[in-house]
């Protein structure tokens, strides 16, 4: 080694604990010049800097481009991002995590039962390669967060709620695949219809706030909105029945009927199988009869074989409907009083994402009769075969055969 190479390699040593990125490409760029003529392999073979480096320093030097003080790297520096050079992996990631996902639709963080070495080993078995480090900071970036133990329990936990969820996942990947439809579905919560306080903010002029009812007390006469909801999965697409009367199951059904009609023969011309993701209960629960007894017309209206999937008991937020387009629904509406059914159908169809979510909306001014007795001789004329693995969650209604 050589006395100048050793001199720079003392000063570069005694230094580099209190360089930061711009002030010690700087240094090693004075230095390159003041060396003259092969100052730059000098330098480089003192501190072992890239020979990038210090050309860098030195062209910011001689031209006076130098960065803002208070940035250290230039524009565009630094490591490129993992994904940059994986293009698959976040697709991957999403696909690994999806079956598990929990959290509120209305709270955009969420989090996942698999542990972030889980995740890094079976990423790496499908052939990327990622730290476990690197798998925390993506899940962060995806709106996930860390939650506690607790926050995973909502109400009684069923044994094979898991083995569900992926039995679901199963189903629909097959289902698209094929390009079959496969929808899920729910009642979003009833909304009080008149100047009513909602939730959230908007902008207003200073000092001119919206102006609304001090107290809603309960009142059956006062009018209420019930919106059903169908959010079809591989178009990213919506309808939402807003009701006027009774959530029963056959206005469940003929939701689904209408977002047939109006959009999903259009967007599935070939589609002969129909799945549907639903709740274990409400409307269209998986003990509800009528539920049943309904899709069966509808089965035998379209010709076309439908099966149901039901989320597990206290798993009804983890239903894609409720992340994907209630939250957004809830989210456009938010601190607007919704003082009549005009105005929730237009807030409705409005509703966006960049994504490109767009939903379609009407009003349903139809009565639906409550307390309606399914017998066991119309159970019996169903065309319902149950699955061997939790035959009362999954199911499929065939159309009869035409006379």
């Amino acid at each position: 080694m050589s006395d100048q190479v050793a001199v720079i390699r003392k000063k570069y040593l005694s230094l580099e604990p209190i360089f930061q990125e711009l002030t010690n490409r700087h240094w090693l760029a004075s230095e390159a010049i003041a060396i003259g003529r092969g100052g730059i392999k000098i330098v480089h073979e003192a501190t072992g800097a890239s020979c990038t480096t210090i050309r860098s320093g030195i062209n910011e030097l001689k031209t006076e481009a130098i960065p803002n003080k208070n940035r250290q790297r230039k524009a565009g520096g630094g490591r490129k991002s993992i994904t940059e050079h994986d293009k698959t992996l976040l697709s991957d990631l999403d696909k690994l995590i999806e079956p598990e996902t929990r959290g509120d639709p209305e709270n955009p963080l969420r989090w996942t039962c698999k542990s972030a070495e889980q995740i890094k080993t079976t990423l790496n078995e499908m052939g990327h390669q990622i730290s476990e480090r690197t798998v925390n900071n993506l899940l962060h970036e995806m709106g996930y967060s860390l939650q506690g133990n607790q926050k995973t329990l909502e109400g009684k936990q069923h044994p094979d709620r898991n083995q569900q969820f992926r039995h679901m996942e199963r189903k629909s990947r097959k289902f698209l695949k094929k390009n079959q439809p496969v929808i899920s579905v729910d009642t979003k919560k009833k909304e009080l219809v008149g100047q009513h306080k909602n939730m959230g903010n908007e902008w207003h002029p200073k000092g001119n706030p919206e102006l609304v009812k001090v107290h809603d007390f309960p009142d059956p006469n006062l009018p209420k909105a019930s919106p059903y909801g169908v959010y079809d999965l591989s178009t990213n697409t919506g309808w939402v029945s807003v009701g006027t009367d009774h959530d029963t199951a056959e206005f469940a059904v003929e939701t689904i009927r209408r977002w047939w009609l109006s959009m999903g023969r259009k967007n599935h011309p070939n589609a002969k199988k129909l799945l549907i993701m639903a709740d274990g209960g409400g409307s269209n629960g998986s003990r509800n009869k009528l539920w049943k007894t309904e899709l069966q017309k509808l089965a035998d209206e379209l010709n076309m074989e439908i099966s149901v999937c039901h989320f597990p008991p206290g798993t009804s937020k983890w239903n894609k409907i409720e992340h994907r387009m209630f939250s957004c629904i809830s989210m456009n509406w938010r601190g607007r009083p919704l003082t009549n059914y005009e105005t929730i159908v237009n807030l409705i169809s409005n509703t966006t994402t960049k994504n490109g979510l767009k939903i379609n909306c009407m009003l349903d001014k139809s009565k639906y009769q409550t307390g309606i007795k399914i017998t066991d001789e119309q159970m019996q004329n169903l065309r319902l075969t149950k699955k061997k693995f939790h035959g009362e969650w999954n199911y499929k209604l065939k159309p009869h055969e035409c006379k």
